[in-house]
């Protein structure tokens, strides 16, 4: 049985290039960059907990990543400003 499936998102900092786009492709394989350094993504929390454990693999000594994950009751209170709108909740899920 899947788990929750709530908004997930990512933040980091990465000093490297190249470990900066490993972690970027890696995420983009689920999840919507919506700027340069964050990702948002409906995933169930195992799905998103994997996905958070592959990225902090990569992290060199001086870098960071930060998860949040946002139930129905935050998503409900959040808002987007600018260009990007918020991703909302989709029918259906690639894993």
């Amino acid at each position: 049985m899947p788990g929750v499936v709530m908004l997930t998102v990512f933040a980091y900092d990465v000093e490297e290039n190249r470990d900066r786009r490993r972690i970027a492709t890696m995420l983009q394989s689920l999840a919507v960059r919506v700027q340069k350094s964050v990702f948002e993504a409906w995933l169930p929390e195992e799905v998103a907990e994997r996905l958070a454990s592959k990225a902090a693999a990569m992290l060199g000594p001086n870098d960071s990543l930060r998860v949040y994950s946002i139930s129905a009751t935050g998503y409900r209170r959040t808002k987007a400003y600018g260009a990007t709108a918020l991703l909302g909740p989709q029918d259906y899920y690639l894993v």
